[in-house]
């Protein structure tokens, strides 16, 4: 059997559609996935099993929706429909050998002595793919904001006036939601663009919290229940509407330092992240991306993220704000 593989859409009224190529067929009486999958926590039965029983006869043309030519538009593949604060946007590095590579460029001394981003790493080799039933190394963690910063196919990510660079880190995210008893469900992966300021960061490994503060893309399709043993994939910048860049990608267990369970366990762990009816988006990590290469993208570039497995690539475009950084004030109630 094929993993299920959902969008969320909007045409005034939001929607959950099923991908049978080349149509979406939409789904009655839902409008999100994290509705759909309380429904089917609530329920005790299986997303696809909801899915089939939610079907209708609606067809709508995949293609127009993709390439943004049709009365519906695209959402972010998972978020909490009515409360952005609803939901935590997360992620964790070091858990691929080129990420580690990249921060150890970034940052390295001139010393032989291996960097922190290096030892962690190793930790993780070491330490990261526990066995059943034990607890593995903590890998690092970086938070990314609320729902509010999601962002779909097509849309722009946006390079603020105080940001040093905008670029683009193609991976695979994870979407979770907190049922009523507080326990965490894995709902599904997607592609992602966890997009970072890495010129920020690379000033000092200390500017990394700072540096993930920025949007990000998921989507356009959220696959339940998909092989995350070894995933191939692709991105690439165009500029000017022409290649400029690519680069193939790598992910899933087989690729990286830590295994899923363990990545899962130290970010749940937490009683914060176990809130009943709380909805998490968590990057897993990125393989490659244009600023190692030292590609500068540029407005209007666009970066495209394309995993084997993961239904359609997901594209954005860069955007930069032109206005100067203004003072932000704060006042003080007497």
């Amino acid at each position: 059997m094929k993993p299920l593989r959902l969008v969320q859409l909007t045409n005034g009224l939001r929607r959950v559609a099923l991908v049978q190529e080349p149509d979406l067929v939409l789904l009655e009486d839902v409008q999100s996935v994290y509705d759909l999958a309380l429904e089917a926590i609530e329920r005790s039965i299986s997303l696809a099993d909801l899915v089939e029983i939610r079907l209708s006869g609606v067809r709508i043309p995949y293609n127009e929706v993709y390439e943004m030519k049709s009365s519906w538009k695209l959402l972010p593949a998972f978020d909490h429909p009515r409360n952005p604060f609803g939901c935590l946007v997360s992620g964790t590095g070091l858990t691929h050998l080129s990420s580690a590579l990249n921060r150890e460029m970034m940052h390295a001394s001139g010393s032989e002595k291996p960097t922190d981003s290096m030892l962690m790493y190793r930790w993780g080799l070491e330490k990261g793919s526990p066995a059943d039933g034990e607890i593995g190394i903590q890998p690092e963690w970086f938070y990314k904001g609320n729902g509010s910063s999601l962002r779909a196919h097509g849309e722009p990510l946006e390079a603020p006036t105080y940001a040093d660079d905008g670029g683009e880190e193609p991976e695979v995210a994870a979407a979770y939601l907190v049922d009523k008893t507080g326990t965490p469900w894995r709902v599904g992966l997607c592609p992602g663009n966890e997009f970072s300021d890495h010129v920020m960061e690379k000033k000092n490994y200390l500017y990394l919290a700072p540096s993930k503060l920025r949007q990000c893309a998921i989507g356009p399709e959220l696959v339940i229940t998909p092989d995350f043993s070894a995933l191939n994939g692709k991105v690439s910048i165009e500029k000017g509407g022409k290649p400029f860049w690519e680069a193939e990608i790598r992910s899933g267990e087989n690729h990286m330092a830590h295994n899923l369970r363990n990545l899962e366990h130290h970010h749940f762990k937490y009683a914060a992240h176990r809130i009943p009816l709380q909805a998490h988006i968590h990057f897993l990590g990125a393989d490659s991306f244009s600023f190692g290469n030292q590609v500068v993208l540029e407005d209007s570039d666009i970066m495209q993220v394309y995993w084997e497995g993961l239904g359609r690539p997901l594209r954005n475009y860069l955007k930069s704000e032109s206005t100067s950084e203004k003072l932000q004030c704060v006042n003080v109630l007497k």
